[in-house]
């Protein structure tokens, strides 16, 4: 039961305290349960982060689902969710309910616009530190794909879908078992 309260109230503090969106948890998300709790490596984090961009959903949301699920099955998936769910409903419920005495305050407008750059700052650093480890060619291959994407609107399913049969087939040709 401890160990679920500990899983609860780490993403409790980081949905509570991380702005930006589900790209600007990730390195919050990333120190607490590496660096912090020690729950996963880095290498289970990388592979837990890109399950979590395949699924459906926010990032964030399915990155606490796998870790929890990771340290305690269904409950702690459960206690994840809460924890990363429950400030941004009350933020936002709280924003919804006085959000029309202040959109036109040049006060929060400010505010706003001075938390862009920190906000593209985390989106950007988890991006940077996926790339450690990673040889110059798929950094080539990611920003390519990354163009492509944006540039030319293709669906990045595709990219998922085709990097997933690469990796299989290589696998395959190089001996490994592949694991389904």
């Amino acid at each position: 039961m401890r160990e679920l309260g500990s899983i609860f109230w780490s993403f409790l503090k980081i949905g509570a305290f991380t702005f930006g969106g589900g790209y600007a948890m990730i390195p919050i998300i990333q120190h607490e349960v590496i660096n912090r709790r020690k729950w996963l490596s880095e290498r289970e984090f990388s592979d837990l982060l890109t399950l979590a961009q395949a699924a459906p959903g926010p990032i964030s949301l399915n990155t606490a689902v796998f870790v929890g699920y990771k340290q305690r099955n269904y409950l702690g998936a459960l206690a994840a969710i809460l924890g990363v769910v429950v400030p941004s409903f009350v933020i936002i419920l709280l924003v919804a309910m006085f959000f029309a005495n202040i959109r036109n305050n040049h006060w929060v407008d400010a505010a706003f616009r001075g938390m862009r750059p920190a906000v593209v700052a985390l989106i950007v650093a988890p991006i940077v530190g996926l790339t450690k480890g990673m040889r110059w060619w798929m950094v080539a291959v990611a920003l390519a794909t990354a163009v492509v994407v944006w540039h030319f609107g293709v669906s990045p399913i595709w990219f998922l879908i085709g990097g997933a049969v690469v990796g299989v087939l290589w696998a395959a040709h190089r001996g490994r078992r592949v694991k389904l």
